[in-house]
């Protein structure tokens, strides 16, 4: 999964072997991330989610929703939604589990390493990655510092990751 800030950055993605898109553009209006979203959903020929607002899921038609821990609930995403991608970005074992048992479809956790899209916050590492996998029955998907020379250490602990500058 890339996530990116603009169409441009997800269909550079795609061309670079991304599977999903994940439209994050805290600065945009609504009005410019809806604009974002509907050239990568014409474009991009892979699911495209959008962070935190359901609302523009919803308007463009977008795959579905990444929920940030501290985003509405995943239930209430979920009757929103109804049958679309809802996912939650978790930073703990116990976040993990409630967005799973609230019907996340898959979560996504980190930072595993140290990542310069969230300075200040600490690396979790390797053995918190492998602890939420373990935990969990839905996919878990890792963020945070992955590098081509990390993937295999990633894919091998959990479901896949999400990538900002790996893709760029």
């Amino acid at each position: 999964m890339a996530v990116v800030d603009s169409a441009e950055a997800g269909l550079r993605a795609v061309t670079r072997g991304a599977t999903m898109i994940q439209l994050r553009a805290p600065s945009l209006s609504a009005r410019q991330v809806e604009a974002e979203a509907l050239r990568l959903l014409a474009n991009a020929r892979v699911p495209v989610v959008v962070s935190s607002r359901c609302d523009i899921s919803l308007a463009v038609g977008l795959a579905g929703v990444n929920l940030p821990e501290n985003d509405i609930t995943v239930r209430d995403a979920r009757g929103l939604l109804g049958g679309r991608i809802v996912s939650r970005s978790v930073h703990s074992v116990a976040s993990a589990l409630e967005a799973e048992k609230d019907g996340a479809d898959f979560v996504i956790f980190g930072p595993v390493w140290s990542t310069p899209s969230h300075p200040g916050r600490p690396a979790q590492g390797l053995e918190a990655l492998k602890s939420v996998a373990g935990a969990c029955t839905i996919p878990v998907i890792a963020i945070g510092g992955v590098t081509a020379e990390r993937i295999e250490q990633v894919n091998a602990v959990c479901a896949g990751y999400a990538a900002i500058s790996l893709f760029q």
